[in-house]
C-alpha cells in the first residue's frame, strides 16, 4: 500500500506526539534530576522547565487523542495552540527594520 492516504498520516501524527511525549518526561526528568543533585539551585528555573515539560505532556496527550480517534475538533485545537504559540512573539519588521537585516 502506498504511504500517502489516511492511515499514513494517523501513523505519522502518532509517532510525532509519541516523540513530543517522551520529550516532555525527558525535560521534566533532567529538571528533578538536576535538582535533587543540586546542580541548578534556583527554584524558579526548575518550575519553568517542569511546567514546559507539563504543558507539552498534555498537548502531545491531546494530540495522541486526537489523531487515533481522528477527532478533529481536538486537532484543530492543537493546531491553534500551535499557532498561538508561533506567532505570539512576532515583531513588526516596520518598526525597526535594521532588526531585521
Amino acid at each position: 500500500m502506498v504511504c500517502g492516504g489516511f492511515a499514513c498520516s494517523k501513523n505519522a501524527l502518532c509517532a510525532l506526539n509519541v516523540v513530543y511525549m517522551l520529550v516532555s518526561l525527558l525535560l521534566i526528568g533532567v529538571a528533578a534530576w538536576g535538582k535533587g543533585l543540586g546542580l541548578v539551585s534556583s527554584i524558579h528555573i526548575i518550575g519553568g522547565v517542569i511546567a514546559v515539560g507539563v504543558f507539552l505532556l498534555l498537548i502531545a496527550v491531546a494530540g495522541l487523542v486526537g489523531a487515533v480517534s481522528h477527532h478533529q475538533v481536538l486537532l484543530f485545537f492543537i493546531l491553534g495552540v500551535w499557532l498561538a504559540m508561533r506567532f505570539r512573539n512576532q515583531k513588526d519588521p516596520r518598526a525597526n527594520p535594521s532588526a531585521f537585516l
